[in-house]
């Protein structure tokens, strides 16, 4: 089976003649869905023996041929997933994304991977030098169409599928539908099925997950959010910006303060995100602050707090940030940050979520209110076991803090020696050197 999946961004279900919802959905194992005993044997290796609702929805539709439209995923994860699956069916699967060197991949493309996953711009060079043919290309899978448009992908979406056959099967996953994307999805498809995935009730959030929202002057945001960070109980984190500036001006806060944070968002090269995303999963870093873009399907796991930092635009961006908490079983924590122009906001997703009734809290990072409810230790001990935990940087910035007082006091008394040099000059009269006396003739 010759697959190749468009991985990227977005596009969610509309109303449809033909539609799907995961309304009667029961608990099914992927054996119910027709999957072969390999790929069986391959998931239970890792595990894996149910399907999400979403995944329940579009597998039996899938096999069947039929062309739909869904929810979404990221390239490389996605590549890692279909490889697992795929391992006793000897499925090999080729990664193409940017960011990366394109001999390997030219290598993996030529030895005949049937399945191939990518990112828009690095298939388009594939394609346009020749490594890559999509001819006899038999399924493509369209990921993240909305992101996709907003990126301004979307004119080289439209080149990778004119060079496929007409006669394929095409499969579309996302969140939300614009109507550009709504556009493509009647272009390129064959009277598509529109599959509806959500949790019961719509926008359920996670039982286990405790919310909180708080009124916080913008002005005094940062200092709540390191004071949270000092809670005792707390693993990893996960804050959420609105903005690729205000994640950078988050983490570099956050590191001058000693504390192991990473960023991720859009504008950072590939590379650096899978580095980002290794030391946050392996525990060199614990805090993440990231933007919705960038953490879109990504697999962040075990994460003990959530941190609106921005209040989210709507209820389902909310609950797809605190989603990410909470998991299998495990407490979590989302806490959103209330600004007095998001207060409108964080009402209409409290409404919808059913958590209206008690009034906004306003609080500042020395609120007795946020001791209480997190058991935050002070200030100065917060401060000394983030520098008890990073001795060597914290030598290093002593260190450094020594040699910038030290150079100071040395410029001081340069400056202080050299006056009194010229003071003693302009007593003693004109100087006359011997090797100025010869120039001059």
């Amino acid at each position: 089976m010759s697959t190749h999946v468009l991985g990227g961004t977005g596009l969610s279900p509309t109303p449809s003649s033909h539609s799907s919802s995961t309304s009667n959905t029961t608990e099914r194992s992927f054996a119910d869905l027709g999957a072969t005993p390999t790929t069986l044997t391959s998931l239970a290796r890792i595990g894996v023996e149910h399907p999400f609702p979403i995944q329940t929805l579009c597998l039996p539709l899938a096999l069947a041929g039929v062309d739909l439209i869904g929810t979404r995923e990221l390239c490389l994860q996605v590549a890692a997933d279909i490889s697992k699956a795929g391992h006793d069916a000897g499925v090999r699967v080729a990664a193409i994304v940017g960011g990366r060197p394109m001999g390997p991949q030219i290598v993996d493309l030529n030895e005949g991977a049937p399945v191939v996953v990518g990112t828009p711009g690095r298939l388009l060079d594939h394609l346009r030098q020749g490594s890559l043919q999509l001819d006899a290309l038999r399924v493509l899978v369209l990921d993240e169409a909305d992101e996709m448009l907003d990126l301004g992908f979307l004119p080289d979406v439209e080149s990778i599928i004119a060079a496929t056959p007409q006669h394929r099967q095409t499969m579309l996953f996302s969140a939300t539908m614009p109507k550009a994307v709504v556009a493509l999805a009647r272009r390129y498809s064959k009277q598509p099925t529109f599959v509806h995935a959500e949790p019961e009730g719509e926008l359920a959030t996670v039982p286990a997950t405790e919310q909180h929202f708080f009124q916080v002057h913008p002005l005094n945001r940062f200092e709540v959010l390191c004071r949270l960070l000092d809670a005792p109980a707390r693993d990893r984190v996960a804050v959420f910006r609105r903005t690729k500036r205000g994640v950078e001006r988050t983490i570099q806060g956050l590191v001058e303060r000693g504390y192991r944070a990473g960023a991720l968002h859009g504008d950072l090269p590939q590379v650096v995100r899978e580095r980002v995303m290794r030391s946050f999963r392996k525990g060199k870093l614990d805090v993440l602050v990231c933007t919705d873009v960038a953490a879109r399907g990504l697999d962040i796991a075990g994460l003990s707090h959530v941190i609106n930092y921005d209040t989210p635009e709507d209820e389902r961006a909310y609950v797809h940030r605190i989603g990410r908490t909470g998991r299998a079983g495990a407490a979590g924590v989302a806490i959103t940050f209330v600004a007095w122009n998001e207060a409108a906001t964080a009402d209409l997703i409290r409404q919808h979520l059913g958590l209206a009734g008690e009034p906004i809290p306003e609080v500042y990072s020395t609120s007795q209110m946020l001791v209480d409810l997190f058991d935050l230790p002070t200030v100065e001990e917060a401060a000394a076991k983030r520098a008890a935990s990073h001795p060597a940087a914290a030598k290093a910035k002593a260190k450094a803090a020594a040699s910038a007082s030290g150079d100071e006091e040395a410029t001081q008394a340069t400056r202080t020696s050299g006056s009194r040099r010229r003071r003693r000059r302009r007593l003693a009269g004109p100087r006359t050197d011997a090797s100025t006396a010869a120039v001059a003739g």
